[in-house]
Order: C-alpha cells, then sequence, then structure tokens
C-alpha cells in the first residue's frame, strides 16, 4: 500500500486509511472510541425507550446532568463518612462509588417521572417538557454545585486490563480490547444494548411497546393500559440516563463541573433517529459519532509519519486554535451531516409526540 501514498492528493487519503487502520490494531483506539461513546450510547437507549413508547424526550441532557451531580455527591458524602474503605477487587468498585451510582439512576428515574407525569398527564408539549427539564438540570446542578462546593472525590472505577493473550491475538486483539479494556459502566453498555434489542423486538413487552407508539388506540382496544405502560416505559428510560450521567462523574471523571454533558444528550436524540429508533442502530450511531473525537486524542498522542502527521497534528504554525478545537468539534458537525441525510427517510414511530386521551376520559 506505501506506493499509493505517493499518489497526488488521494495520496493523503491512503495514508490516512492505512494510519486509521494501524491505530485500531495498535493503539487504544477502539477502547478509547466505545468509552467516549458510553453516555451517548445509554441516552440514546433512553430516548429509544421513550419514543417507542410514544413519547418525545428532548430533556436527556438534563437527565444525564443531573444524574451526574446527584451520583458525584452521593458518592462524596458516603467516602466522607466511611473514609477507611478499601477498593474491591472488582474494578476497584468501593461503597462510596457503588451508592453514587444508585444514586444517579435513582436520580434519572426520578426526572423521567416528572418527564412522565407532564407528558402523559398533563398532556403538556412534550418538547416543552424536554426543555424544561434540559433549563432545570443546568441551572439547578450549576447552582448546587457553587452553593455546596463539594470538596474532595470518590475516586473512580478502575478500568479492567484482559489478558495479553487475548489482546495480542491477530486479526482480532482489537476487538477483545475495545470491549474489555474498559470500566463497568462502559462494558455494560454492549450487553444493554443486546438485552433491549432482543426484548423490544422478541418479547410481549416490546410488541405491546411498540403497539402503543404506533396505534394506542388500536392497543387499548385489545386490554393494553396505555398509559400505564407509557409511564413505565419513561421511568425505566430513566435508568439508562442515571448510568449515563454515573459515568461522567464515576468512572470518566472523578469530579463534577457545571454543563458537563457537553450536548452528548442532543448526540443522543442524533444517534436514536440514525439507528432508526432501534438499540443496535442506535449504538452504531453514537460509535460514529464520537470515533472522530477518539481519533483526534490519538492523533495528537501518536500522530501519523510524514507530511500527513505535520498537517493533522498541528505542527505547523497555522492556526493553530482552529486545529486545537477541530476535532472535539467534528461529533457536532458529522452529527449535523448525518441528520442532513437521514431525516425524512427514517421513519418514526406513528404515534410518537402525540399525548393518548383514553376514551371516556375528561
Amino acid at each position: 500500500m506505501e506506493f499509493l501514498y505517493g499518489v497526488p492528493v488521494l495520496g493523503f487519503v491512503f495514508q490516512f486509511l492505512g494510519y486509521f487502520i494501524d491505530a485500531i490494531a495498535t493503539t487504544n483506539l477502539a477502547p478509547q472510541t466505545l468509552q467516549l461513546a458510553t453516555p451517548v450510547a445509554l441516552g440514546a437507549l433512553c430516548g429509544v425507550m421513550n419514543e417507542r413508547s410514544g413519547i418525545v424526550n428532548i430533556g436527556i441532557e438534563g437527565m444525564m446532568l443531573t444524574a451526574a451531580f446527584v451520583g458525584f455527591m452521593a458518592a462524596v458524602l458516603v467516602d466522607q463518612a466511611m473514609p477507611e474503605a478499601q477498593p474491591s477487587f472488582i474494578f476497584g468498585a468501593t461503597p462510596a462509588l457503588v451508592v453514587g451510582v444508585l444514586a444517579a439512576i435513582g436520580a434519572g428515574m426520578l426526572v423521567s417521572a416528572l418527564h412522565a407525569w407532564l407528558s402523559i398527564s398533563v398532556r403538556a408539549d412534550q418538547i416543552i417538557s424536554g426543555t424544561v427539564i434540559n433549563i432545570m438540570a443546568i441551572g439547578l446542578t450549576g447552582y448546587l454545585n457553587r452553593l455546596i462546593k463539594p470538596q474532595g472525590s470518590a475516586g473512580t472505577f478502575a478500568t479492567f486490563h484482559p489478558p495479553a493473550e487475548l489482546v495480542d491475538l491477530p486479526v482480532v486483539g482489537w476487538i477483545f480490547r475495545m470491549f474489555l479494556q474498559l470500566g463497568p459502566i462502559s462494558m455494560s453498555v454492549i450487553v444493554l444494548v443486546i438485552v433491549l434489542q432482543v426484548l423490544l423486538f422478541r418479547s410481549r413487552w416490546g410488541l405491546r411497546t411498540r403497539a402503543v407508539g404506533e396505534h394506542p388506540r388500536a392497543a387499548d382496544t385489545v386490554g393494553i393500559d396505555v398509559i400505564r405502560l407509557r409511564y413505565r416505559n419513561v421511568i425505566l428510560g430513566g435508568i439508562f440516563a442515571g448510568l449515563a450521567g454515573a459515568w461522567l462523574t464515576l468512572e470518566f471523571n472523578a469530579s463534577f463541573q457545571n454543563g458537563m454533558t457537553a450536548n452528548r444528550g442532543f448526540i443522543a436524540l442524533a444517534a436514536v433517529i440514525f439507528g432508526r429508533w432501534t438499540p443496535l442502530g442506535a449504538f452504531g450511531g453514537a460509535l460514529l459519532f464520537m470515533a472522530s473525537e477518539s481519533l483526534g486524542v490519538a492523533i495528537r498522542s501518536n500522530p501519523p509519519p510524514g507530511d500527513l502527521g505535520i498537517w493533522l497534528s498541528g505542527m505547523q504554525a497555522q492556526f493553530p486554535s482552529i486545529y486545537n478545537n477541530f476535532f472535539s468539534a467534528l461529533p457536532y458537525v458529522l452529527t449535523i451531516i448525518v441528520l442532513a441525510g437521514v431525516v425524512g427517510r427514517s421513519v418514526a414511530p406513528a404515534a410518537v409526540g402525540q399525548p393518548y386521551i383514553k376514551e371516556g376520559a375528561s
């Protein structure tokens, strides 16, 4: 393939492809991509649960941010109450980290319950409900973070390191590294995706959920409690948003910063549309959108050789500030480009966003 690198203009493309393939096999690009995609994928699963049930949820961003703050604060409080607790051999888990994850999940479910009440019982505009949750989460967590000013942290979960015999296998070693060289929340994503995919399309609950999202009136006539099922699914979807928030402060970072979700909730919504409202498709969209950011990290730490490396790594003096933010902005640019091509071709559940009024109810 070396002879292709000398082709004018296209040579850069061939060099980039060669570097990308080599980076997957020899660096941490693959596990880093899945790691960065974790909150987006979990947020997308929350979106799938909601929209398959007929409820639009643009408040995933606020749910994740609230869960991140509550999980971090709970972990810090438990850590201060149990300073002598030692990390276990399972991902370095401590009582503080476990309580933090549970608190984050609880917070995600609580905010989801609020969205369910506004959308299903009050029958408020679901877009407005999600927007209110986002604004409230940003303002409330920012205020409480300044007011409380938490000192210290509970640390983070440890990363699992698979045996060298697995990761050093030719051709497939990078696959083991991608799915195993992670923390517990990131590692659980693929399991959750597969389980939700199977349940959604191969179980009675999944059939009822899809019926409620497509034709709630018809579902009601065969005895399905539309209101109850929507409530249950929206609240359970908060578990995924809670895990995404816990990942931010208990696995990826050891602290909470205002607005640290950085619009990942909106990228998760784009992944839902890109994946055609399926868990596996949404997971693929999350990987696609976040691969560019992980590639930027790989290039900064280990740039490719030759002129391509000089250009990509920003070694030239021109436009250094543009380069520093290019790969960070790329997931959002890629999201817009992909959605421009997907919207109109992906068909949402027919009843999504439409409040359901049971016959005879006022």
